[in-house]
């Protein structure tokens, strides 16, 4: 049963144009900035609908009202207890997964590039495994300050990895470190769980991703680290802009590689391991929503970051919201029903063009 039931932009003035941001006629600058517009309509109106539809029926008119009125009602309490924290989340949720998969395929130049490649994902399940069966924390708040510890740690390990010796921690390097460590935590992980069946039982509800049973305290715990990411994301747009043309190009343009590459990672891991620390692994959200941005926008970063950052909570809102409706009176995680959505729309986006990082 549910729970309801129990600034990105890189202009200057008064200077040169901006040598690393690609030209862009003004017509075209002028309807990327409408669909934006359009995007964050859509967003709200994903956002109302959220906190009008659940298990129980409440009159939208209702809902309006008791959004800015409250009272002591039943349906007051359903509205501004649980719907709108859960909105909330997914909002924080969506716009870092959606950044982190832009950051991170910017980053590696790598079209299938996810957020969890740095080994975030995998660090985070690892610390609310230690949590469940070493500590004994049973609740979801609990769970978060180990599962950002333990990506933390995932993501550092990673970039020690990949830097280890004299050489720098190229894309390719991080991405082999990434993977050495998820195969180890994953090992971990399942080693722990197969001989403790109570912890495997609570982690398993974990796992599956899901905006239920968050509150207030939640999004106001990850909220310092989604805007420190995405103000991190979103300032280095235009180095990672130079860095798509190669890096001789971008040292020639001022970018210091090694210093974007360290931010970048940084930005992923805070982005990524808030969400997941806050309601588990979601897939497809960080892997397709930045090539639906590239689709519409092209592969200039400071517009393929803020949309990401509008389409993710979306695509997540929306998800969570037909789970709601497909399993009434109870509901489907909204990790499986990304999953559902946002694998044909991935794969209907490949049919279409090529997957290439332009």
């Amino acid at each position: 049963m549910s729970v309801e039931t129990q600034a990105a932009s890189g202009s200057r003035t008064g200077g040169p144009p901006d040598p690393v941001a690609p030209a862009v006629r003004p017509a075209t600058t002028a309807l990327r900035g409408i669909g934006l517009l359009v995007t964050l309509g859509a967003l709200v109106v994903v956002a109302l609908v959220s906190v009008w539809v659940g298990t129980r029926g409440i009159p939208f008119a209702s809902t309006w009202d008791l959004l800015w009125n409250p009272d002591e009602s039943e349906a007051a309490v359903i509205v501004h207890e649980y719907r709108i924290p859960r909105t909330l989340l997914g909002l924080l949720v969506g716009i870092a997964l959606g950044l982190a998969g832009a950051l991170m395929q910017a980053l590696t130049r790598n079209p299938l590039a996810d957020p969890g490649l740095l080994g975030v994902n995998l660090g985070a399940s690892a610390g609310v495994v230690v949590a469940i069966a070493f500590v004994g924390v049973a609740s979801p708040l609990g769970y978060v300050w180990f599962a950002l510890a333990g990506a933390a740690i995932a993501s550092v390990g990673v970039y020690l990895l990949g830097s280890s010796g004299r050489k720098l921690a190229t894309p390719d390097r991080l991405v082999v470190a990434g993977a050495a460590v998820t195969a180890v935590l994953y090992a971990f992980n399942w080693g722990v769980l197969i001989f403790d069946p109570e912890a495997f039982d609570q982690f398993r509800f974990w796992t599956v991703g899901s905006l239920a049973g968050r509150y207030y305290d939640i999004v106001l715990l990850i909220l310092p680290f989604v805007v420190v990411g995405v103000v991190l994301a979103l300032l280095l747009a235009p180095s990672l802009n130079a860095l798509a043309m190669g890096e001789q190009v971008g040292r020639a343009l001022g970018v210091n590689i090694g210093r974007t590459r360290v931010l970048a990672a940084l930005a992923v891991m805070l982005l990524c391991g808030a969400a997941t620390a806050a309601v588990g692994p979601i897939s497809f959200v960080g892997l397709a929503v930045p090539h639906i941005a590239r689709f519409v926008v092209g592969p200039d970063q400071r517009w393929v970051f803020a949309y990401s950052m509008l389409l993710a909570p979306v695509l997540l809102i929306g998800s969570d919201v037909v789970g709601r409706v497909l399993g009434a009176p109870g509901e489907v995680q909204v990790g499986i029903v990304t999953a559902f959505i946002g694998a044909p729309l991935f794969i209907a986006l490949c049919r279409r063009r090529k997957l290439v990082m332009l």
